[in-house]
């Protein structure tokens, strides 16, 4: 029971109405002399921070506004850091690639992401993640680099593989520390924010893209950017592993109070800073809960898409008739049409709280019509057909949103870790699969791959909606059970719920975000 800290927590549900009832009335309002005597593996790291009474009073919410300015400086710059560029820079030729060979290592990359992605999440769990993030960074930014040594296909899906291992932890890592430092209606944003890094990456890319095929060098074009872009990663690493902190509870940049006071901002959240110890129990109610299954084939059919545009993207305009050169410009506009989709799609989400599936599904609207034009409007119109690929882009905002779904609708830190993984893993089956879409006897139209996105995206729409209407009745059945409890809904002890790292499923205090 909550009301008593020395046994597990309960794994009550929404199934079993009459326990959750009995699980709430048990918890013991006496908030801190309950802290004191948790066990720490049972409670939230956060717990510590309010054990000093000297910092409980009450915090000011123009203090509360500065600090979420510096948790801001602190964090986004180090979470807001190009295998389709070597595609147009000769890679094929200059490593005698045929056939299917490129989507392979288009796709073995997420190979070494998916059967790296558990134990790296678990990882997590357990280690400091500023750090352990910087050292995969760093990781990643050396086998891209040793790739340039390669002179065959074998020994560069090795690399590949190992690169994808190293950047398994990388989104996760993001929607972690983003649960931990923000609240939920903060999360999309910054989360939003954060990734807007793969449009401008895209954007830059093009202008390095187009610098890098300037080099009149002794070595091929594709490895000269596979050196500049690795060596740049590696020293990103390091940069993070000295400075991102790993809590907010322990972050060196941060006094005393301040950190009492970044925790006191996520108690309405119901989903805990960390918890450093492994749960069973956790891991078996992330498998039994529908919301996993809807994260990981949102992964899989928003991935699809990725795994093909990002690495024939440029393969694609490069058809419409332009030169080598050009078509890595041509890449600029079209991460610049991402992040500012993003950036759209992150900040109406804002001003109509709790409308993220409406606006996901307005954001995927343009890629579907985008696709379509790809797949029908004829060849001879290059501006046309130059216009309905940048339309695919804005695909990413709505992704955005999902991502920030799940952060928001999963509390537990075992069960975030393994909610987390799962999508990932939904990920990487999408971006492997993405490439085998895109024929050779089909380029440079590509009308398998174009029908993939269009049906991946009709999928997602219909996933998304379901689990909106889902979310929606959870809720109201919440809000039922409560309202006829003792004191009601506006009696709920949301304080005596906040940090003892239970689950959604156990915390009938929990809201679910839609």
């Amino acid at each position: 029971m909550i009301g008593n800290p020395g046994m597990e927590p309960s794994t009550c549900s929404l199934t079993h109405p009459t326990e959750a009832c009995t699980v709430i009335c048990s918890v013991n309002t006496n908030v801190e002399a309950r802290w004191k005597t948790t066990k720490p593996k049972d409670g939230d790291t956060a717990m510590v921070l309010f054990n000093d009474q000297e910092l409980q009073e009450p915090v000011d919410s123009a203090e509360a506004r500065k600090l979420l300015w510096k948790i801001d400086f602190m964090i986004l710059p180090y979470l807001a850091t190009t295998l389709s560029y070597a595609a147009i820079f000769g890679i094929n030729q200059d490593l005698n690639l045929h056939g299917t060979q490129y989507s392979w290592l288009s796709g073995i990359f997420y190979v070494g992401f998916l059967v790296w992605a558990f134990p790296t999440n678990f990882l997590m769990q357990r280690l400091p993640i500023g750090k352990y993030l910087g050292v995969n960074i760093f990781m990643w930014g050396v086998f891209l680099m040793v790739q340039a040594a390669c002179n065959s296909f074998a020994t560069l899906a090795v690399l590949r593989a190992l690169g994808g291992a190293a950047e398994a932890c990388a989104d996760p890592a993001f929607m972690l520390i983003t649960s931990m430092w923000y609240t939920r209606r903060e999360q999309p944003v910054r989360i939003g924010l954060w990734y807007t890094a793969n449009g401008l990456g895209i954007a830059l890319g093009g202008l390095l893209g187009y610098g890098i095929g300037h080099i009149k060098g002794a070595l091929p074009s594709w490895k000269y950017e596979f050196i500049v872009i690795g060596a740049l990663c590696s020293a990103w690493g390091i940069v993070m592993f000295i400075f991102l902190p790993d809590s907010p509870v322990s972050a060196p940049g941060l006094s005393q109070r301040e950190r009492r006071i970044a925790v006191e901002r996520l108690r309405d959240n119901q989903t805990g800073v960390e918890n450093k110890y492994l749960k069973p129990y956790q891991i078996l109610e992330a498998f039994r809960d529908y919301k996993l299954y809807f994260f990981f084939i949102l992964g899989v059919v928003c991935s699809i898409p990725n795994g093909g545009i990002s690495n024939f993207g440029t393969i694609i305009i490069k058809g419409f008739g332009f030169s080598t050169l050009v078509t890595t410009l041509m890449q600029i506009p079209y991460g610049a049409i991402i992040a500012l989709s993003i950036l759209a799609c992150v900040y109406l989400n804002d001003r109509f709280e709790n409308r993220r599936c409406v606006f996901s599904l307005i954001f995927i609207i343009p890629n579907i019509a985008g696709a379509f034009g790809l797949r029908f409007v004829p060849q001879d119109q290059q501006v046309a057909r130059l216009i309905c690929y940048y339309l695919t882009g804005p695909y990413n905002a709505a992704f955005v949103l999902i991502l920030s779904m799940q952060v928001a609708n999963t509390a537990g830190h075992t069960k975030k870790i393994v909610t987390n993984a799962v999508l990932f893993l939904g990920y990487c089956a999408g971006n492997i699969t993405g490439p085998f879409f895109y024929k050779d006897s089909q380029s440079p139209t590509y009308e398998l791959g174009i029908w993939s996105i269009i049906v991946s995206h009709l999928i997602e729409a219909a996933l998304i909606a379901l689990l909106g209407l889902l979310l929606r009745w959870e809720n109201k059945s919440r809000d039922r059970i409560q309202s006829e409890m003792e004191g009601g809904l506006e009696g709920r002890d949301l304080d005596a719920t906040a940090f003892m790292d239970l689950t959604d499923r156990e915390n009938l205090n929990f809201r679910y975000i839609y």
